[in-house]
């Protein structure tokens, strides 16, 4: 496959619109999985998801044209499945199961269209979202945080010259190789791109996919990104978010289903999927209150993905719960996936190399990892870190705790409503810098 220049690309373009979002399947694939699950059991949830930009210090509206937004997300709301990429998801394998997607589900996924949005500004911030039916919004978080993403980085690249961009994907790229072959060097070690939301841009996620592919082989495991793992040959990897547990705890109608809503989850997710999908996300809620109160058969599952907590305090809380639980932590799976950089990549490797199974999701420092690679003095190409969470659900405010209090989403009313039913044992605040 011939290989982009990306500088000279960036540098040539002449037209009108540039699309950054080229095809709905360019989404992280547990977007799908969560899709049918929504689609099959709750197609009459409506479910609003917000833009959150938690570096607040960066001013997106001053940064980003309005027009531009409103063009690309216009452009993605053209987008439909195509006929190709609907005959890939039904006929690859994924997690080694034949058909995950039901014939029906695909059916109504080929006349799928992102609905419509609601943008404005308010003190130099855009406020973004996306209201209606949750089968419908959920596709558009991906999208969304990618158009944002991108568009600063062409707005902070705007200036440059031929050179001045050639010399930036130079550092850039010389910076991340240099990360792979330090990953090389940890044997039997498992590493997946995780990097779709906040990438730098599409063109560059492409080039830190097929680096990895060719930088260190087998222990490459697959991307997130549907669109690169069709046309690179790649496994599709993922499977839930916080956004099931933030739903279903806004619908319930007591504290003790709001109690219960993470296992409900669970046991619908298991109902959907079982097999080698069994990964539990624990910290929605605080993970400290989720092992608490988490019924036994959870322990049966193949493994957790500790998000928010540091990894290697984290893991060890579950490898600890797994043991009174009367399981062998070598024969479960932890993965990490929060803000990892190669150091601490190393680092939880080296930790928990021969107590349990791992592998690392690696984001937004693998595929938005460009400081002090500009030509000139500027972090306007830094990675920032914006989300795009469900802020409500059927009319009722949706909440997430997290285990870093940084990350904590919803109304402040709600989440002392939360704390006191879920407890606030085992939050830590620390730095979130994507």
């Amino acid at each position: 496959m011939a290989k982009t220049d990306i500088a000279r690309r960036v540098y040539n373009h002449t037209w009108k619109l540039d699309p950054i979002v080229r095809s709905l399947l360019d989404t992280d694939f547990y977007k799908l999985l969560m899709l049918q699950m929504i689609w099959g059991m709750y197609p009459k949830v409506d479910a609003t998801f917000s833009l959150i930009n938690r570096t607040t210090s960066v001013r997106l509206a001053d940064e980003i044209d309005e027009g531009e937004l409103r063009d690309q997300l216009d452009h993605a709301r053209t987008l439909r499945f195509s006929k190709k990429e609907m005959i890939w998801l039904g006929g690859n394998n994924f997690y080694g199961r034949k058909q995950i997607f039901e014939p029906e589900f695909l059916a109504w996924l080929e006349n799928f269209r992102l609905p419509d949005y609601e943008l404005s500004r308010r003190d130099g911030q855009y406020e973004l979202s996306f209201p209606g039916p949750w089968m419908y919004t959920t596709l558009w978080e991906i999208p969304a945080l990618a158009i944002i993403n991108e568009l600063r980085s062409r707005a902070a690249m705007r200036s440059y010259g031929p050179f001045a961009l050639d010399v930036l994907y130079a550092r850039a790229k010389a910076k991340m190789w240099a990360k792979t072959e330090r990953l090389k060097a940890l044997p039997g070690i498992r590493i997946s791109d995780f990097g779709t939301r906040r990438r730098h841009s599409f063109l560059w996620q492409r080039w830190c996919v097929e680096a990895l592919k060719e930088g260190i082989g087998d222990a490459f495991t697959g991307t997130s990104n549907v669109l690169l793992a069709m046309d690179n040959d790649l496994e599709a990897l993922g499977t839930n978010a916080h956004e099931l547990p933030m739903v279903f705890a806004a619908l319930a109608n007591s504290e003790e289903e709001l109690r219960e809503a993470p296992y409900k989850v669970l046991q619908d997710w298991q109902r959907y999927y079982g097999g080698n999908l069994l990964i539990v996300l624990p910290d929605a809620f605080g993970t400290d209150s989720f092992l608490r109160d988490a019924p036994d058969w959870v322990a049966d599952w193949t493994g957790f993905r500790p998000d928010s907590a540091p990894p290697i305090e984290g893991g060890e809380k579950i490898i600890d719960w797994w043991r009174k639980k009367g399981k062998d932590p070598k024969q479960k799976l932890l993965i990490f996936s929060d803000g990892l950089e190669v150091e601490t990549i190393e680092e939880t490797y080296r930790h928990f190399r021969g107590k349990v199974r791992m592998s690392f999701g690696w984001g937004t420092n693998l595929t938005n990892d460009f400081e002090g690679c500009a030509p000139t003095e500027t972090d306007s190409l830094d990675a920032i870190s914006l989300v795009c969470k469900v802020t409500e659900a059927n009319g009722r405010p949706a909440v997430k705790l997290s285990d870093n209090p940084a990350k904590a989403t919803g109304d402040e009313k709600e989440i002392k409503r939360y704390l006191r039913i879920f407890g606030e044992k085992g939050r830590v605040e620390q730095l979130v810098k994507v």
